[in-house]
């Protein structure tokens, strides 16, 4: 498959992940120390061969499988939105807001802006993954006014 995809993951994506890895067209990354849990994310295919409308994330543990999974349609994101403005394509046409790795020279999804993706997928990793809660010091106890040397002590 020459969809490219870790240009895709890490030119269009630009994730914030720091342990990942692109195996074929899946970006798989290990989100959490000590965690089992794992995301994948790869292109979700239509009906044809090698056309894809969009990516498939999946939460995977490694004894239990798959945990979670949400497609994220490109067309419900914003990403091909210029280029198909540009090639006169609407919903409901043929071509409309998908990749086709068929006999391109380039990457097949040229033109792609990855922001509004990049918003979903960091809401859904901070959904599953949260970060380490933010550890504060104890409180202080409040100072208590100490009763100056030789004076009674306040009754009410």
């Amino acid at each position: 498959m020459s969809l490219h995809a870790q240009q895709f993951f890490e030119d269009i994506l630009q994730l914030p992940l720091h342990q990942y890895a692109v195996v074929g067209d899946a970006l798989y990354a290990a989100l959490q120390p000590n965690s089992p849990l794992r995301l994948r994310i790869d292109f979700a295919p239509t009906i044809r061969s090698d056309e894809y409308n969009g990516l498939r994330l999946r939460v995977i543990h490694p004894e239990q499988g798959e945990v979670d999974t949400v497609l994220l349609r490109f067309s419900e994101h914003g990403t091909f939105e210029r280029r198909d403005a540009a090639r006169a394509l609407v919903a409901g046409m043929d071509g409309y807001a998908v990749i086709r790795d068929w006999h391109t020279s380039g990457p097949a999804w040229d033109g792609a802006d990855g922001t509004g993706l990049r918003t979903v997928i960091d809401q859904y990793v901070h959904l599953w993954f949260p970060p380490p809660a933010v550890s504060r010091p104890p409180a202080r106890p409040v100072a208590q006014s100490t009763p100056a040397p030789g004076a009674s002590p306040r009754t009410s």
